[in-house]
C-alpha cells in the first residue's frame, strides 16, 4: 500500500442531500430531513436538525480536502493489547495453534497477549512482574494488570482479551455457533427481499438479538434496525450490515439455498454480511456479559444499500449519534476465503446521476442557419462536458461522467425542439464531489450558449466515495493478525462502484474491507450483481473473527470505560 500522508481530521455539519434527491441546476438541495450526526466523540448531534441548502452542507459536513491526504497511524498491537502487556515472540497456550480446518485459514502470530495468571503456574518471571506498574481495569473486571517486562511467558490480568486468549474463545464460540449462522445464511438467501421490504429480514435479526439477552431498535419504517451491546460510557464502535437484495433472478441451481423470489437474489453478499455482524455481535455479547468488554458496540442492520438511501435512514433515527468508529465488512469473489483486502483512502467512488435536457426553437434541416441546430449542440454538450469537467480538478480524484442515454428527434431532415442526455458521475474525491453540480451547471451553460440553445441540468445525489481513515484501516490490520493467517491481509484496488457506507464516513471515522469469499484454487470465476454469485460458507466465521477482533482493538483504541482519554502509549508512532 502507498506510504499515507498526514491525517485528515473528520468534520460533521447537519444536513445532506441524499440519495435519489436532486440538485437542481440553481444549487443544492437539502434532503428535508435529518442530516447524519456530528463527527466522532467531540460533536455527536442528534436525528433532529434540518438540512439547509448550502453546497458545504450536502453531505453534512463542510469539505475536508482531497482524500488522498488521509494519513496513517500504527496503532497498538491488537484486540485487548494494554501497553506494556506486549510479550516476546513465543509459542502461546495449549489450543492457541495449529489450523482452523473449517476456515481453511492458518494459525494466528504468536501471542502478544499474557495468558490469565490463575491459568498459569507461578515462576520467576510472574515474580519479576509484581513490581511493575498497575493499570487499573474497567469496572467488574476484579483487579488489575500489571506491565511485564520483555522476558520469557508472563502474566497479566485474567481480563485482557487479545493473543492466545481471544482466538480460543472465538474458536469456542463458532463450534457452537457456526452451523447456525451458516442455517441463518442460507435461509436469508432463499428468501430475499429488496430494499425497504425486509420485514421478514428484520424479523429473524430481532429475534435472535432478543434471544440473546439484547433490545434491538427497530428503525421508523419497520425495516432494519440498530442494537447496542456493552457499557454506554465508554467508547463506542459501529459494525454494519446491508440486508437488501437485488431485483436479480437467480440462477444457481443444484443448490438448496436457492431463491425462492422470482426476479429477487442476494447477488450482493449481503445475506453473508448480515450473519457476520450477528455472529459478532453474539460473541460480543459474551464478553459484555462476562465484564470483558471495554465499552459499547452498536450493530447497525441496514435497510436498501442498493436502493440506495438506507444509511441516511440509519442516521436520521440517531444509528450512529454517539459513534466513534464505524466498521464494515463487504464480500469480494476475487478474493480468496481466510483472506482480508484493506486499502487506506477511497476504496469505492461515489456515484450520482445526471439529466440533461437541450430545447430549442426546431426547424428543417435544410436551413440550420435560420434556427439553433439542437442535435449538434446536445452531440458538443455530450463530448464536451466529459473531458471539460475531469479537467476542473486534480486528476487523482478519477471524477469522470459517462453518458449511458442521449435521444433527439424523430425523422432525418427535422431539426428537433428538444433532446435529452442521461449518464453518471464518478469520483473517487470528497472535495470533487462536493464541487461537481456547480461545475457541470458552469460548463452545460457554457457549451449550449454557444449553440443558442437552452439547457437544463437535474443532478441526483447518489452516494459520497467511500474514504476509509487510515488509523481505522490499521485496527482491522491488528485484528486480522491476530485471529486469521498471518498473509491473510491482502493488497486490493479502489472501485469506481458506490457504496452508501460512505455516508457514514462522512461523519465518523471508519473503514471497509473487503472479505475474501472465493474457494481457493477454484476455476469459478463470480462476480457482484450476478444471477449465478455464490460464497464459499467458511467466510462466515472468517467475518465473525475479523469482526469481533476489529471491534475489541478500536475500543481498547478508544480508551477503558470511564475514560475520557484515550490510553496513554496505545498507539504506536
Amino acid at each position: 500500500m502507498p506510504d499515507p500522508e498526514e491525517p485528515a481530521a473528520p468534520g460533521g455539519q447537519p444536513g445532506a442531500a441524499g440519495p435519489g434527491r436532486a440538485v437542481p441546476e440553481g444549487g443544492t438541495r437539502g434532503r428535508g430531513r435529518p442530516g447524519p450526526s456530528g463527527a466522532g466523540r467531540e460533536r455527536r448531534d442528534g436525528p433532529g436538525e434540518q438540512a439547509n441548502t448550502t453546497m458545504d452542507e450536502t453531505t453534512g459536513r463542510r469539505p475536508t480536502g482531497s482524500a488522498v491526504a488521509q494519513g496513517a497511524q500504527m496503532t497498538h498491537p491488537g484486540p485487548g493489547v494494554m501497553p506494556g502487556l506486549e510479550t516476546p515472540a513465543a509459542p502461546g497456550p495449549a489450543g492457541s495453534a495449529g489450523r482452523d480446518e473449517r476456515r481453511g485459514a492458518g494459525a494466528p502470530p504468536p501471542s502478544r497477549i499474557v495468558p490469565a495468571r490463575e491459568n498459569m503456574p507461578v515462576t520467576d518471571d510472574l515474580a519479576a512482574a509484581e513490581d511493575a506498574p498497575a493499570v487499573p481495569q474497567g469496572p467488574g473486571t476484579g483487579g488489575i494488570v500489571r506491565a511485564v517486562p520483555a522476558v520469557g511467558a508472563a502474566s497479566a490480568g485474567s481480563d485482557v482479551l487479545g493473543g492466545a486468549v481471544l482466538k480460543p474463545q472465538l474458536d469456542e464460540f463458532l463450534t457452537a455457533h457456526e452451523d447456525e449462522l451458516i442455517a441463518l445464511r442460507r435461509d436469508l438467501h432463499r428468501h430475499p427481499e429488496l430494499g425497504y421490504s425486509e420485514h421478514r429480514t428484520t424479523r429473524k435479526i430481532a429475534e435472535r438479538l432478543r434471544a440473546a439477552g439484547l433490545e434491538p431498535r427497530i428503525l421508523p419504517r419497520g425495516t432494519g434496525l440498530f442494537c447496542d451491546i456493552g457499557p454506554a460510557d465508554g467508547t463506542t464502535v459501529a459494525l454494519r450490515a446491508d440486508i437488501d437484495a437485488l431485483p436479480l433472478e437467480d440462477e444457481k441451481e443444484h443448490v438448496p439455498y436457492r431463491s425462492t423470489v422470482p426476479g429477487v437474489a442476494h447477488a450482493c453478499g449481503h445475506d453473508v454480511h448480515t450473519v457476520m455482524v450477528l455472529g459478532a455481535g453474539l460473541f460480543l455479547q459474551q464478553q459484555a456479559e462476562a465484564g470483558l468488554l471495554p465499552g459499547r458496540v452498536r450493530l447497525l442492520f441496514q435497510p436498501a444499500e442498493e436502493t440506495p438511501g438506507g444509511a441516511l435512514d440509519v442516521m436520521a433515527a440517531g444509528g450512529i449519534a454517539g459513534v466513534d468508529r464505524a466498521f464494515a465488512l463487504h464480500c469480494d469473489p476475487r478474493i480468496e476465503v481466510g483472506q482480508l483486502g484493506l486499502r487506506t483512502g477511497p476504496i469505492t467512488a461515489a456515484c450520482d446521476k445526471v439529466y440533461v435536457k437541450v430545447t430549442g426553437p426546431g426547424g428543417h434541416t435544410a436551413r440550420p442557419h435560420l434556427t439553433a441546430d439542437l442535435v449538434y449542440a446536445l452531440a458538443k454538450i455530450v463530448t464536451e462536458l466529459p473531458s471539460a469537467l475531469s479537467r476542473r480538478v486534480d486528476p487523482r480524484s478519477s471524477l469522470s461522467l459517462v453518458w449511458g442515454r442521449v435521444s433527439a428527434g424523430s425523422v432525418a431532415n427535422a431539426i428537433p425542439d428538444d433532446g435529452i442526455a442521461e449518464g453518471t458521475v464518478r469520483c473517487l474525491d470528497d472535495e470533487a464531489w462536493h464541487r461537481a453540480p456547480e461545475m457541470m451547471k458552469a460548463l452545460l451553460q457554457s457549451v449550449a450558449a454557444a449553440y443558442d440553445v437552452e439547457a437544463s441540468l437535474e443532478y441526483v445525489r447518489g452516494v459520497p466515495p467511500t474514504v476509509n481513515e487510515a488509523a481505522s484501516v490499521q485496527m482491522f490490520r491488528d485484528a486480522a493478525a491476530q485471529v486469521i493467517d498471518e498473509e491473510g491481509v491482502v493488497p486490493t484496488p479502489q472501485s469506481l462502484g458506490g457504496e452508501d457506507f460512505g455516508w457514514y464516513l462522512e461523519s465518523i471515522p471508519g473503514a471497509l474491507a473487503r472479505l475474501g469469499v472465493r474457494t481457493p484454487g477454484s476455476p469459478a470465476e463470480y462476480d457482484l450483481h450476478r444471477g449465478d454469485f455464490d460464497v464459499d460458507e467458511r467466510c462466515v466465521a472468517v467475518g465473525v473473527r475479523v469482526l469481533s477482533a476489529t471491534a475489541l482493538t478500536a475500543l481498547w483504541e478508544g480508551g477503558r470505560p470511564g475514560d475520557p482519554e484515550a490510553i496513554e502509549g496505545a498507539a504506536l508512532a
